[in-house]
């Protein structure tokens, strides 16, 4: 149904929470997964049929891992550009070194891997580029830095959107609010009620699972979204839908 059967699918950032529920989704589909991260020890375990190694704040060294692989096996159908990072998270532990990096990773990274498979797959007719971007880059919720790396991805998906849609290139954003990886672990080892503050925040009232994120994934990379280019869709537990702890702190305990 979706249409992935066959399919060349490169993940950045593989071997993270969210990597690698989008390499098991992909493979479920039948698609063969090509992973990338920094380390090739980050991917052990997973089935993937090539490993790309580089630092995305090595822009140079990113582009040439990509364009090799091209060179070697063509562009792949389905780019998802899902590596990210963050510890800034708030304006007084940013300062001008803080913000490049974080830049570098997010936003600069992810354009130096984009920009090589953008123009194979235009020259080719065909291909889907889903970003996974952030809540962060639709509202504050801190880590400012990457917040405006991941608001970044959304205008570049945007450009790609328009300036490639008629090579057959579509480009699509996933927003993610805050997922249970564990990312999450270090938070809550200094903080084991954390939950108890975070999760009056969601609608749902839980965090999203990796697998959520990536299905939604799924649905931007495959034919069922084929006619969709340039949309952003929050995969957050209803996060952006409105500011529930204020309903139920205040409206609801009026009534």
């Amino acid at each position: 149904m979706l249409g992935l059967g066959g399919k060349s699918v490169l993940v950045t950032g593989a071997g993270g929470g969210i990597g690698r529920a989008l390499v098991a989704a992909f493979l479920a589909e039948g698609a063969a997964v090509i992973g990338a991260d920094r380390e090739a020890a980050l991917m052990e375990g997973l089935d993937l049929s090539h490993r790309l190694t580089f630092e995305l704040t090595d822009s140079v060294d990113t582009q040439a891992a990509i364009a090799d692989h091209i060179d070697a096996h063509g562009a792949p159908d389905v780019l998802v550009s899902n590596a990210g990072f963050t510890r800034a998270e708030t304006l007084n532990a940013v300062d001008v070194a803080t913000f490049e990096s974080e830049i570098a990773i997010n936003l600069t990274g992810a354009y130096a891997v984009t920009r090589p498979v953008v123009e194979a797959m235009a020259a080719r007719g065909s291909g889907s580029i889903v970003f996974v971007s952030s809540v962060n880059g639709l509202m504050h919720f801190g880590n400012p830095a990457y917040s405006a790396a991941k608001a970044g991805l959304i205008a570049y998906a945007r450009a790609i959107a328009v300036e490639r849609g008629e090579t057959g290139v579509r480009a699509n954003v996933v927003c993610p609010g805050s997922v249970r990886t564990p990312a999450w672990d270090h938070r809550l080892e200094k903080n084991p009620q954390l939950l108890d503050k975070v999760l009056p925040h969601y609608p749902l009232g839980r965090m999203v699972t990796p697998q959520e994120v990536a299905n939604a994934v799924l649905f931007f990379a495959s034919d069922l979204s084929s006619g969709i280019t340039g949309t952003v869709l929050a995969v957050d537990a209803g996060l952006m839908a409105g500011n529930m702890r204020f309903f139920n702190e205040v409206l609801r305990a009026e009534t």
